[in-house]
């Protein structure tokens, strides 16, 4: 019995947008504990473009990047009780491991999922896992927000950005937010308590007193925010390339730094899925793109300010 094919992006060496090629490849069966899911959306990060060019956690190709999905459950795999066949579900399945999010279908262990609210469409749910685990993580699990928190987000109006002011908003933090003269309205929008035009303004000269700063941007940005934050506070570096050693040897012992790698969690997505149903977790989505136009989308993101996610769809 011949298996049966789909649609899928891959990759057989690393380098620019161009290695993402549109191939037909075996169609995965689900084992147990996992589904089978068709793939409606997928979301575009920045670690996917930074995958494609050096491997990261993959190492050599072939691989086909994407972990952000939304999309329809085709079929259970052995022990699989949560769900049903028909149920829309989206979720982060396998971070930071191969998921094969760029293609028609996707195989996970079911409770890497949640289902997806009636008021939100596919494109919506793909672009929100990674962005809103990584600020749940990061604001909820590592740095303990209460109500009457004060939060610097250095980036506040990025992909990842976004999301994390409505959840610290949500917890009843004050929120310090940076982003560009384009995107002051859309911080006010948010409910940002303090919006910075760091085209003008310099959040390290002008704040202090905060508890965490949630970096978003990289670079010097982190080093450059360790005087905002109270003695005793916590500085959270989200990318990757961002060496932490200078940050902790400035801070000196004054203030906590630490990096983060954002996994895959049942509760937390649920959590998110639940925001999203209410309203109160609204994910930005500035591009959306065909399968085939992998590239496209890749070109797009590394040109950096694109007003919100990019969503592949799949169908």
């Amino acid at each position: 019995m011949q298996a049966e094919t789909m649609r899928a992006i891959r990759q057989d060496t690393l380098g620019g947008p161009e290695v993402l090629k549109l191939v037909t490849v075996p169609r995965p069966v689900p084992r147990a504990t996992e589904v089978l899911v068709r793939v409606h959306a997928a979301g575009v990060n920045p670690v996917d473009w930074k995958t494609r060019a050096t491997g990261g956690r993959l190492g050599s190709p072939p691989f086909t990047v994407g972990w952000d999905i939304a999309g329809v459950i085709e079929e259970l795999g052995l022990g699989v009780t949560r769900f049903a066949v028909g149920d829309r579900v989206f979720g982060m399945p396998s971070f930071p491991f191969e998921a094969g999010g760029y293609a028609q279908f996707v195989t996970s262990r079911s409770r890497q999922f949640a289902r997806t609210p009636d008021n939100l469409s596919d494109i919506e749910a793909a672009a929100l896992p990674l962005s809103s685990l990584i600020a749940w993580q990061s604001l909820i699990d590592t740095a303990a927000i209460t109500a009457g928190s004060r939060v610097l987000i250095q980036g506040a109006a990025g992909g990842v950005g976004h999301l994390a002011v409505q959840i610290a908003k949500g917890h009843g933090a004050h929120v310090i937010g940076t982003a560009g003269a384009e995107d002051q309205a859309y911080l006010a929008q948010l409910g940002v308590d303090e919006p910075i035009d760091y085209t003008r303004q310099d959040a390290a000269e002008t704040v202090r007193g905060v508890d965490v700063v949630l970096d978003l941007v990289g670079g010097t940005t982190g080093l450059s925010s360790l005087p905002t934050i109270r003695d005793g506070g916590l500085l959270i570096s989200v990318p990757s390339s961002t060496p932490l050693a200078p940050i902790r040897e400035a801070a000196a012992g004054r203030v906590r730094v630490a990096g983060i790698l954002v996994e895959p969690d049942r509760a937390e997505i649920e959590a998110i899925a639940s925001l999203a149903g209410e309203g109160k977790l609204v994910v930005r989505v500035a591009h959306t793109l065909p399968l085939e136009d992998a590239a496209r989308a890749h070109e797009i993101g590394e040109r950096g300010q694109t007003g919100g996610k990019i969503v592949l769809t799949a169908r």
